[in-house]
């Protein structure tokens, strides 16, 4: 093992300055968690001040997990999979990701040419935002995916189109609508509206989509306050559905769950979605690893960005079904 700073790798270093500046953890925690000592720690941080690879913020193109983020790539079949440290003893399962989510943007807005970018809605897609730093791509639209609710203002689609908006110095366009419409209102006579119609047409012009997933607990936001009162979390488990993406909910195998709301959502269809050039997940969490399972068995994300706890939970179920399955007893 390396005894100074000097002989530490780009990678280590990157992964204690994420924990002591993300995580906020003590350097008496990061060197427990990491198993090394307290004064290898400190000369990594101060390894990173002194080559400017610590600002503000963490800008080394290097992130650790490297063999997970492979496996995940070859299990999925995806283009790109990151993968963040988390604290596993205070875990947050929005920060890290957002953060991870946030580095990678900024990244891959230097190097991409996209113009249009869809965005989905909730609490890590928030975290991103407050990690980002301002910057002037005036040429880029942002625009929702999904209706919008009357709480959650800040991390609903509403808030978060808005808030990628201002980080990026971009236009956005909103999605003006409920997420789900009232029963027995007419989706396409609805939805034949010349606002809404120039907005939906603008989904299959998008370059990138900033999505994230839930399952059906009270941890999901759109579970918690935005399903209408007559539909309950039993009807939709009697559907067989386990989770939404952009409010769209799927079973296990990633098929869409016909129920009583499949014709009341408002917002892109996965069939759309699945056409988008870039598409980027960002979740994390023991309980969304059926949903994050579904949704790439689906090809509904070809960028997968997650934690270091959930990284090998998603990479076991996807080889043994059934760890999901003892996961909940």
């Amino acid at each position: 093992m390396p005894k100074d700073a000097q002989s530490d790798s780009d990678a280590f270093i990157t992964e204690v300055c994420w924990h002591y500046y993300i995580n906020e953890m003590t350097q008496a925690e990061i060197a427990e968690v990491m198993g090394v000592t307290r004064l290898r720690v400190n000369q990594a941080i101060q390894r990173a001040k002194q080559t400017g690879m610590v600002k503000v913020q963490i800008e080394s193109p290097f992130l650790p997990r490297l063999d997970l983020q492979d496996a995940l790539k070859q299990r999925f079949g995806l283009d790109g999979a990151h993968v963040a440290p988390a604290n596993p003893r205070a875990y947050d399962y929005h920060r890290p990701v957002g953060a991870a989510l946030a580095d990678y943007l900024t990244a891959s807005l230097k190097t991409k040419s996209w113009k249009k970018i869809g965005v989905s809605w909730g609490m890590t897609l928030q975290a991103a935002i407050t990690r980002m730093t301002e910057q002037s791509y005036p040429e880029i639209e942002v625009l929702s995916m999904i209706g919008g609710t009357s709480q959650g203002a800040r991390f609903n689609s509403f808030g978060i189109a808005s808030g990628f908006a201002e980080r990026l110095g971009a236009k956005y366009s909103l999605l003006a609508a409920p997420v789900f419409l009232s029963e027995g209102v007419d989706l396409d006579l609805f939805l034949s509206q010349t606002l809404f119609q120039t907005h939906i047409a603008k989904f299959r012009e998008l370059d990138a989509a900033i999505l994230t997933a839930s399952n059906l607990s009270e941890r999901s936001y759109l579970i918690s306050t935005g399903l209408p009162d007559e539909i309950s979390t039993a009807d939709l488990t009697k559907a067989g559905a386990i989770g939404d993406v952009v409010g769209r909910f799927l079973d296990t195998d990633g098929n869409s769950v016909s129920n009583a709301l499949e014709g009341r959502t408002i917002g892109i269809d996965l069939e759309v979605l699945r056409a988008i050039p870039d598409r980027i997940l960002a979740a994390a969490g023991h309980h969304k690893v059926e949903i994050i399972v579904a949704a790439l068995k689906r090809g509904l994300a070809n960028t997968l960005i997650t934690d270091d706890v959930t990284a090998p939970l998603l990479l076991d179920s996807a080889q043994n079904p059934f760890v999901i399955f003892y996961m909940h007893l």
